[in-house]
């Protein structure tokens, strides 16, 4: 057993505080948000039960991922008309440029701010 997977097998939280256990050997029962949303869940506001860590030997931290119990998670909530329509305007407040007031047709970029024929004039009547 390598000294990686002795720090990260704790199983019953007493080192840090919850279940934890190395990187893909999760006992069955338990998933990462991700998991559940492929499924078609949330976990519906329960605590978070377990985690998985895992040693990044490049930088020399550590990554975790938090589980939650599979029979404990809800349905996700379907989209409503008003979400969708919501969802849509958030859209095109970020495609509409603030100097031209026209939709981009792409999301404007924030390193730029505005589109890109607004930010680089010359180069667009050149082409």
């Amino acid at each position: 057993m390598s000294a990686a997977f002795g720090k990260c097998y704790d199983p019953t939280g007493a080192r840090w505080g919850i279940p934890t256990f190395p990187w893909r050997l999760a006992p069955d029962g338990y998933a990462t948000r991700r998991q559940l949303r492929a499924r078609g869940l949330r976990p519906g506001g329960q605590p978070v039960a377990a985690q998985v860590m895992r040693v990044n030997r490049r930088c020399g931290g550590t990554q975790v991922a938090f589980l939650y119990e599979i029979k404990r998670a809800k349905p996700v909530r379907p989209m409503t008309s008003r979400k969708w329509g919501a969802l849509a305007l958030a859209m095109l407040a970020r495609r509409t440029c603030p100097a031209c007031g026209r939709d981009a047709g792409y999301v404007i970029p924030t390193s730029i701010g505005t589109c890109v024929a607004c930010a680089y004039p010359d180069e667009q009547r050149a082409a």
